[in-house]
């Protein structure tokens, strides 16, 4: 048996018009979302992935295993745009499976996908932008502490942790907050359509389990990748699994505190949704 299945396969391999197994590439994103993350998610780290996963072998499909809890919405854009463009080119489909969470910036990559599939508990939607940071006044007055800025613009110095809050900067900050708001909602809205509910908290920020996502649209169904692919393209369908490499420093530990800082602020990001 073992010899006539070696024998099959090499047969399509080298006898072109044999048909094969229908081939689904796996394309992993996983964690924060932020330009030059190292383990997390950018265009950058991930565009060689996303490329080959559409190239490689000729797929029938390509399935994005997405567990985020967001971050940059510039890097959410460029990777969600990278991979609707070449799903064009080669006229692939995309199927977008949530693990834990696709919140906020994750949730823009699911809307990647043709259809979004989810766990039960599964947390998803958080549409909306957020700044945060902290305010040192106090604490720099009680320790004798004298701010000193020069700048040669006076806007230079917005935000400034170190200052008391300006209300002028705030409004700047909630202006440029809406604007990046906006463009999200229009992207959930392309790629969603009539299939979202018409509901008051949908483009507030709010987030829900993965149930209450498809009653609301922001997802297609409950789905679990590997059964679900065998269910749209037969038992016997392939899969390749595709994700950024990691460096060669990197595998040697070279890269340590840098990966704890940033294991630090996306442990932060997910424990926004109750997860940790």
């Amino acid at each position: 048996m073992a010899c006539a299945a070696y024998i099959a396969k090499a047969m399509k391999r080298f006898i072109p018009f044999l048909k094969s197994e229908p081939l689904v590439s796996v394309i992993r994103l996983q964690g924060a979302i932020a330009a030059g993350a190292r383990g997390g998610i950018s265009d950058a780290g991930y565009a060689a992935a996303i490329e080959k996963a559409f190239s490689k072998g000729k797929p029938k499909a390509v399935a994005l295993a997405i567990n985020s809890p967001g971050g940059s919405p510039v890097q959410s854009a460029l990777v969600a745009a990278r991979i609707r463009r070449l799903a064009a080119e080669k006229d692939v489909k995309v199927h977008a499976f949530v693990e834990d969470v696709a919140a906020s910036g994750g949730y823009w990559l699911a809307c990647a996908g043709d259809d979004i599939w989810v766990d039960p508990s599964s947390i998803v939607g958080s549409i909306g932008v957020i700044s945060s940071t902290f305010g040192f006044v106090e604490a720099i007055k009680k320790i004798g502490v004298e701010r000193r800025v020069y700048t040669s613009g006076e806007n230079k110095s917005v935000l400034d942790p170190f200052k008391p809050e300006n209300p002028d900067d705030i409004a700047r900050l909630q202006s440029l907050q809406s604007e990046v708001h906006e463009v999200f909602i229009d992207h959930v809205k392309a790629s969603r359509g009539e299939r979202l509910a018409d509901h008051p908290d949908m483009f507030t920020g709010a987030f829900w389990a993965g149930a209450k996502g498809v009653e609301l649209g922001l997802a297609d169904g409950i789905g679990h990748l590997v059964p679900k692919m065998k269910e749209l393209y037969g038992d016997k369908v392939r899969f390749s699994v595709h994700g950024p490499k990691k460096g060669l420093l990197s595998r040697f530990g070279a890269q340590v505190m840098a990966d704890l800082d940033q294991g630090f602020e996306e442990r932060a990001l997910y424990a926004r949704y109750g997860l940790s």
